[in-house]
């Protein structure tokens, strides 16, 4: 196969299993004068898998500006360059945003070369919508950025598609619970095409449960997909409101000290901290469990 030169191919490769890759895409990276990688030694082992030999270039985020600016120049030279990201398409939370935007800016083609995504595959196997859905790529690491992010979600009515490290994906499930509701459906999508690829669906309350009773379910790369919020207007709307913030104290108790929870629940819900506190003793009291105080 023959490919143009003063090109940039971006080109998705396997998410994990090596049998999901496209002809094209293969035929692309072996024709390629240079293969722009997000990890050189990551990518290696697709390249051999496949016997390409074509030379490559690390290109991440902390040397993309530095980076897109040689491709370029070799671009302009009439070298065919090819980008991929560690796995799936890239610039969905991987590099190559810059490197695009310049080789546009230069006057050179942008081709994309289709093939898996984590995103589509979760959202194909996950049972929640698809017609309408908002990806949010990964939330920011720190929890009160996050939870400020979560809140600004909490009407959002099309699919919530997030991705996590393993490292913060408790952290993740609890904000999630917290904020848009213990019996909000939704769906992890774990290890995608590989070996202990799993999907599973519930309330958010249960899928927290889920997780934290086995450390290996918290293993692995994670996309996590909630259910939108019921639209304005919807007569069920208010009820299932107030449900939720008894199930978001039950919860919310389950995971943190009592103080804390009741802290929470202020914030997110707006009633007082002392009717919240009374709630949530009955509910210490109804469980047989103890207490560590306000």
């Amino acid at each position: 196969m023959s490919i143009a030169g003063q090109t940039l191919y971006v080109v998705a490769t396997p998410l994990g299993n090596l049998g999901d890759i496209t002809h094209r895409a293969v035929a692309v990276l072996a024709a390629a004068d240079v293969i722009a990688a997000e990890d050189t030694r990551h990518s290696r082992r697709l390249l051999q898998h496949y016997g390409i030999t074509t030379p490559c270039v690390a290109l991440h985020e902390h040397n993309e500006a530095r980076e897109a600016a040689r491709l370029v120049a070799r671009l302009r030279k009439g070298a065919a360059v090819a980008l991929i990201s560690d796995a799936g398409t890239p610039l969905l939370s991987d590099p190559g945003y810059v490197l695009v935007r310049r080789v546009q800016a230069a006057g050179f083609r942008v081709v994309p070369v289709p093939g898996p995504s984590a995103l589509t595959a979760a959202l194909s196997a996950a049972g929640l919508p698809t017609e309408r859905f908002a990806f949010e790529g990964f939330l920011p690491a720190r929890a009160a950025a996050r939870r400020r992010r979560l809140q600004a979600l909490c009407e959002e009515t099309r699919t919530l598609v997030f991705y996590e490290a393993p490292h913060r994906i408790l952290a993740l499930l609890q904000d999630l619970v917290a904020l848009l509701g213990a019996t909000r459906e939704a769906a992890l999508a774990r290890e995608l095409t590989k070996t202990f690829e799993t999907i599973h669906r519930a309330p958010l309350s249960d899928l927290l449960a889920w997780v934290t009773e086995d450390p290996n379910r918290q293993r692995g790369e994670f996309v996590v997909l909630v259910h939108g919020a019921t639209p304005p207007g919807d007569a069920s709307r208010e009820t299932e409101v107030t449900v939720d913030r008894k199930r978001l104290l039950a919860v919310l108790l389950a995971h943190m000290p009592a103080r804390t929870a009741v802290a929470v629940a202020a914030e997110l819900t707006g009633r007082r901290r002392n009717l919240l506190y009374e709630e949530a003793m009955a509910l210490r009291e109804g469980e047989g469990a103890g207490d560590d105080g306000p």
